[in-house]
């Protein structure tokens, strides 16, 4: 189970790079370049949403039929073990907030982004005209 969160873990970088490098200001020559990368990109990164939703129903799923273990009634090592397991789910939810936040994010800047140069080149057609 672990490499689906390494999966993740990469997809949230590479996520977190691109909307840096859209959002930076004083590239304006390669955000062109940058915008028609990450338009091709978000297709792919799309199917990483169902995915997201799964290893979430997975935690609940975890969370719901989870021996309860207190303190009184396990050994230390059951509740240390125990402890570590609420950890690992609660990182991994964090986990999968932060890629579906910084999907959306990517998708929104991006599509400003088209919006900003399609109103451009229409203000270019507008000065030419005149």
């Amino acid at each position: 189970m672990a490499l689906e969160w390494v999966v993740l873990g990469y997809t949230a970088g590479a996520e977190a790079i691109m909307l840096l490098l859209l959002t930076v200001p004083g590239i304006d020559g390669l955000r062109k370049g940058l915008t028609a990368v990450t338009r091709n990109l978000l297709k792919p990164f799309m199917s990483v949403v169902p995915f997201c939703l799964f290893l979430l129903m997975d935690i609940y799923w975890k969370y719901e039929t989870r021996p309860s273990c207190d303190a009184e009634s396990c050994t230390p090592s059951e509740y240390l073990r125990h402890q570590k397991s609420i950890m690992k789910s609660q990182r991994n939810a964090l986990l999968i907030a932060a890629i579906l936040i910084l999907y959306w994010l990517l998708f929104s800047v991006t599509s400003l982004l088209v919006k900003i140069e399609q109103l451009n080149q229409r203000l270019e057609k507008l000065k030419n005209r005149d």
